[in-house]
């Protein structure tokens, strides 16, 4: 089940940061901000954007690039601070 869990949530990512680096394809450990795909600014969408998504808080301790570099960290970033509300069981949609 945190397979498919994990890839929803790379997919999810990978949508948003596709908006946002006009569909240029972006592999999920490529830096995006090495890259240049992307900016500070965006940095903070994407930390909104992923506490909204996924319903997490995201500390000021959390604000490290290497957190949100990739697809890769992020959705690891995601799977460390995601905790089973009322210990349901996760389901796709």
């Amino acid at each position: 089940m945190t397979e498919d869990r994990t890839e929803h949530d790379k997919r999810l990512v990978r949508d948003f940061i596709s908006g946002h680096v006009h569909g240029v394809p972006v592999d999920d450990d490529e830096d995006l901000f090495a890259g240049g795909y992307v900016n500070s600014l965006f940095a903070v969408q994407l930390v909104m954007w992923v506490e909204r998504t996924f319903g997490l808080r995201v500390e000021d301790r959390d604000l490290d690039f290497a957190n949100f570099s990739s697809v890769n960290a992020i959705a690891a970033f995601v799977a460390e601070r995601r905790i089973p509300a009322g210990g349901a069981v996760w389901t796709s949609n």
